[in-house]
C-alpha cells in the first residue's frame, strides 16, 4: 500500500494531539519550563489562534494519522515567524521536516512575506540542524522575543 501524506490546515478536532506532541517533545528536551510555548495559555486551542489574519497551520497527516504539524504567524512587516514544527517520534527521521519547512515557506509567499524568522532552543540539536540545512542564517536575539527562553534566532529571505 502506498502512503499517503498530506496537509490540512489545523481544526479543533487536532488541538488536543498537536497539544499532547508539542508537550512531550519539550519534556524530552528539558524545555518544559517557563518562557517556552510549553505553559502558553492557548496550547490546548491552537485552531482558535491559527485562525486569524496573518497566521496558518497544518497538521501532517501519514495514511490519515496525525504525525505532526507546522505553523506561520505575523512577525515584523514582511516578515512572518516559523512556529510550531513538531513531529512524532515515528516520523523522523523521513525527511519530513524539510518536506514541513518547504510546505510553509510556500504558504508564507502566498501570504504575501517575503522573510521568515524563526526562534528556538540550544538543547533541540536536530532542529536547528534541519533549520541550516533549510537555508536559515542565524541572527542576534532580536528585541521582540515571545518565549524567553528560547536562545536561537534564525532568518530566510523567502
Amino acid at each position: 500500500m502506498k502512503e499517503t501524506i498530506e496537509y490540512r490546515p489545523l481544526t479543533p478536532r487536532y488541538d488536543a494531539p498537536l497539544a499532547e506532541l508539542i508537550r512531550t517533545a519539550l519534556e524530552t528536551h528539558h524545555l518544559d519550563i517557563p518562557g517556552t510555548v510549553y505553559f502558553d495559555e492557548g496550547l490546548d486551542h491552537l485552531s482558535q489562534y491559527y485562525s486569524s489574519d496573518g497566521r496558518s497551520y497544518y497538521v501532517l497527516l501519514k495514511n490519515g494519522t496525525f504525525i505532526g504539524g507546522i505553523g506561520l504567524a505575523a512577525f515584523d512587516g514582511d516578515c512572518c515567524e516559523l512556529q510550531k514544527l513538531y513531529l512524532t517520534d515515528a516520523a523522523k527521521g523521513q525527511g519530513l521536516g524539510l518536506q514541513m519547512i518547504a510546505y510553509i515557506e510556500d504558504r508564507a509567499r502566498e501570504m504575501g512575506y517575503g522573510r521568515m524568522y524563526l526562534e528556538t532552543h540550544s538543547n533541540l540539536q536536530a532542529a536547528i540542524h534541519i533549520y541550516e540545512k533549510a537555508g536559515y542564517t542565524k541572527i542576534a536575539r532580536p528585541e521582540s522575543v515571545v518565549h524567553s527562553t528560547m536562545d536561537r534566532f534564525y532568518i530566510k529571505d523567502l
